[in-house]
C-alpha cells in the first residue's frame, strides 16, 4: 500500500516533531510517497515565512526528488471541491485527499481537520501511532 503525504505531515518532518518525523523517514527510506503540488507550494510558503525564499527552494527540490507529484488538474480541482462543499476543511487539505483516493494511498497526516472528517481515503494519525478511519 502506498503513502500520500500532505504539507501538516511535511512540516512535521522537517521540524523533526516526533512521531511524525520517524513515520515520515521510514516511508521515504521504502518508498516514494505521492504528494500533491498544491501541497508542495504549502510547504513552500510556510518555509519561506520563516526561513526564507532560498530555504523553501532547497526543501521543494529535496521533495522533487523524493515524492511523486500529483498534479493539480483540473479533474482534481473538481473533486477537492466536492471535499470542500460537504466538509469544512481548508481547500489544500481536500487536494491531499484527492491525491491520495487517485492512488490508493494512505495520507499520512496529523491534521485534524482531516483525521476528524470522513474525506474518502485512508487515514493515518502521525500524532501517535495508529491508522484511522477511511475506506
Amino acid at each position: 500500500m502506498s503513502a500520500c503525504l500532505d504539507s501538516w505531515a511535511v512540516l512535521a518532518w522537517l521540524d523533526g516533531d516526533e512521531p511524525a518525523a520517524s513515520a515520515v523517514e521510514k516511508v521515504f527510506e521504502t518508498e516514494r510517497p505521492w504528494m500533491s503540488w498544491l501541497n508542495v507550494g504549502e510547504v513552500a510558503y510556510q518555509l519561506e515565512r520563516r526561513h526564507g525564499a532560498a530555504d523553501a527552494a532547497h526543501v521543494v527540490n529535496r521533495l522533487q526528488a523524493a515524492v511523486a507529484l500529483d498534479e493539480v488538474t483540473p479533474a482534481r480541482v473538481m473533486a477537492a471541491a466536492h471535499i470542500k462543499a460537504s466538509h469544512p476543511i481548508a481547500f489544500a487539505d481536500c487536494f491531499a485527499a484527492v491525491a491520495a483516493v487517485a492512488h490508493d494511498a494512505t495520507l499520512l497526516t496529523g491534521d485534524p481537520e482531516l483525521l476528524d472528517r470522513d474525506v474518502g481515503c485512508r487515514t493515518q494519525d502521525l500524532r501517535a501511532r495508529r491508522e484511522s478511519r477511511g475506506p
